[in-house]
């Protein structure tokens, strides 16, 4: 099995964020690895990373990072494939990491989703290598119906709540 996304961390301590654009990537049946690389710690094997992304045949990169979050910024200035970068909330209620990812200078774009937000990564991830795969956009658009029906659902459990002044 060759990985078609690369999940990235700045350390361990950002898994249980990052963790959950894995298990979707399970659930999608999408191949994937994980690693922790540091900017600021093992900023040579970044580099090594990002320039040899593309022939292992990655096609988008979730980079999730704390802080100064450098990270995303700076596999994506040494590749051409998409970055997705994930704020992860380690100080500052994440805002610093989500205004170090967002403010990228022009050339270096990196697509960027809300704080703590690696779920919305993977699905944009697959959402920009179902554009390719008719497959892919199957299940992810079966995904998309799955959410419709929860909300279906909750609806359904709220019209049963009884409340004195409640109206529908």
């Amino acid at each position: 099995m060759k990985a078609v996304v690369s999940i990235i961390m700045g350390s361990t301590s950002d898994l249980k964020v990052m963790e959950k654009a894995a298990a979707f990537f399970d659930e999608m049946e999408i191949p994937f690895e994980m690693n922790a690389l540091s900017a600021h710690r093992t900023p040579e094997e970044v580099e090594k990373f990002a320039k040899n992304a593309g022939n292992k045949g990655l096609k988008v990169i979730i980079a999730g990072a704390g802080m100064a979050a450098h990270l995303p910024g700076v596999i994506a200035a040494m590749t051409t494939i998409p970055v997705i970068g994930v704020p992860i909330n380690a100080t500052l209620d994440g805002m610093d990491a989500l205004l170090a990812i967002v403010q990228m200078p022009p050339g270096i774009p990196v697509a960027t989703v809300g704080i703590n937000g690696a779920l919305n990564a993977a699905i944009l991830a697959t959402q920009m290598m179902a554009t390719g795969d008719e497959k892919l956009a199957l299940k992810l658009a079966e995904y998309k119906e799955n959410l419709k029906q929860k909300i279906v659902k909750a609806n359904e459990d709220l019209s049963k709540i009884e409340y004195k002044f409640k109206a529908n």
